[in-house]
């Protein structure tokens, strides 16, 4: 293995240190790695212990699995009871299957109406390695727009990372804008051209969503609960990031199901298992994988990112 250098922001060279001269309050966190790419640095989601939750590592294990694999795992609590082969386990009939988990859920004690979920390995969608690129330019687009920069690298490597994939909801670009959104901060979306297309147009969309409706709304959707928030900490940047995947509107309605009392990794958790209008299964995985992208990164960090 490769050692890697990793250089705090006040260690940077000259010429990199003047692109953050303005010293904002995230600047502490951007790093720059032996190749010189610049990065917020992924162990910020080593507070309060994040990254040792059942449900960060389980999707860090979903994410660096080849899809010829799978994982049959607890759906409200993520652990992992059996990984098998992907054929080994479609072949089966329904009926197999769901006497198969019967079994398990002996094997291990758990309660009959215990909800099993069989999650087949994405290492051929979550491209982190090949996108880690263009995180740089990510970084120093939010941050010219006085965007948490933070916002850019996970949503660069959850949202179609390395790749130009339009989402069934019709989604695009880098940063996944809907047309509607993107139209709404001047790009072009139309049959002739499409702007999301371009790096620089769709990071200055996304930025400009996050600090305009994402962030304003979480914290008004906050206030209603007499939550206090500190934008940065990790659990309030999540809960951001719920509002840019499912909107505020559903958000508030899970919020409305959960009536919370208090902020912190107790209130994202509950999130991640209560469902309310159109927040369901991949509104509460979307956090949980932001996590595990960044467990991932730090590993390609330590290994040099080559």
């Amino acid at each position: 293995m490769k050692k890697i250098f990793t250089i705090a922001i006040l260690a940077l060279s000259f010429s990199t240190l003047s692109q953050f001269s303005n010293s904002n309050w995230w600047d502490k966190e951007i790093l720059l790695t032996q190749n010189q790419q610049i990065l917020v640095s992924p162990k910020v989601i080593t507070q309060d212990k994040w990254d040792t939750l059942p449900q960060a590592q389980f999707w860090k294990q979903v994410l660096t699995l080849s899809k010829d694999s799978c994982l049959i795992n607890v759906a409200s609590t993520r652990q992992v009871l059996l990984k098998m082969n992907f054929n080994a386990w479609t072949k089966q009939t329904e009926f197999a299957k769901d006497k198969f988990k019967d079994s398990l859920k002996k094997l291990y004690g758990l309660d009959p109406l215990t909800k099993i979920n069989v999650t087949f390995g994405k290492n051929d969608f979550y491209k982190i390695k090949e996108v880690t690129p263009t995180i740089s330019d990510g970084i120093r687009e939010f941050r010219s727009l006085g965007v948490d920069p933070w916002y850019a690298q996970s949503i660069l490597m959850i949202e179609s990372p390395a790749q130009m994939k339009k989402s069934e909801s019709g989604a695009y670009g880098p940063f996944q804008l809907m047309p509607s959104v993107a139209r709404a901060y001047g790009l072009k979306v139309n049959n002739y051209v499409d702007e999301r297309a371009d790096f620089k147009r769709s990071a200055y969309g996304a930025a400009k969503l996050i600090k305009q409706v994402c962030i304003p709304e979480a914290k008004n959707i906050l206030s209603r609960y007499n939550i206090n928030f500190d934008e940065s900490e990790l659990w309030f940047r999540l809960f951001v990031m719920h509002v840019y995947h499912a909107g505020s509107g559903n958000v508030s309605a899970v919020m409305k199901k959960i009536q919370p009392t208090s902020g912190g990794q107790e209130l994202i958790q509950k999130m991640w298992t209560t469902s309310a209008g159109a927040f369901g299964n991949s509104s509460q995985n979307y956090t949980q994988i932001t996590l595990a992208a960044h467990l991932v990164l730090q590993e390609l960090i330590n290994e040099g990112l080559q």
